[in-house]
């Protein structure tokens, strides 16, 4: 069987989008009084769980350690059961809030593997739902996206409320 490209043009406004400003967004989003605003949904002792700005799909988050490193070696035992803790807590809130067929749940390390924030490492967790992919990222660089993300941050809010 051939393999299958995932496109995502509508990702070069992140990419292109050039200097992000002054320190690392996953060290100073945390700190931000405005959960929703910085679309914080959980925060856990050495990790946290943020929504993606540049989705691939409605619900995306990422599951981000407090740590800035770029190094997953860099984890101690704690950080690390605790992020994978929240990667399940997350497909848990995710399969109760919006029923998906399927999970992609990955880490890009490094520039070349495809890592937009490459200074700080984080895993995202991705629900997907057969023929969730269609034409009009081909044809026109254009994602539907059914869901505004500050409702699915309502959506999602409240199941993570529900799973602590």
């Amino acid at each position: 069987m051939p393999i299958k490209q995932l496109w995502a043009p509508w990702r070069m406004e992140f990419l292109k989008s050039g200097p992000k400003g002054e320190g690392c967004i996953f060290c100073t989003l945390p700190k931000a009084k405005d959960e929703k605003k910085s679309l914080i949904l959980f925060k856990g002792k050495s990790a946290f769980v943020i929504m993606n700005k540049f989705p691939y799909n409605n619900g995306h988050v990422m599951v981000v350690p407090y740590q800035h490193t770029a190094d997953i070696t860099d984890l101690d035992e704690k950080e690390t059961e605790e992020m994978w803790k929240l990667i399940q807590q997350s497909v848990e809130a995710l399969k109760k809030a919006y029923h998906p067929e399927g999970f992609n749940i990955g880490m890009n390390l490094g520039r070349a593997a495809g890592a937009g924030i490459k200074e700080h490492l984080h895993m995202h967790v991705v629900p997907r739902w057969s023929g969730d992919f269609n034409f009009m990222p081909l044809l026109s660089d254009t994602k539907a996206m059914p869901e505004h993300l500050e409702r699915g941050y309502d959506t999602l809010k409240k199941q993570f409320r529900r799973t602590k």
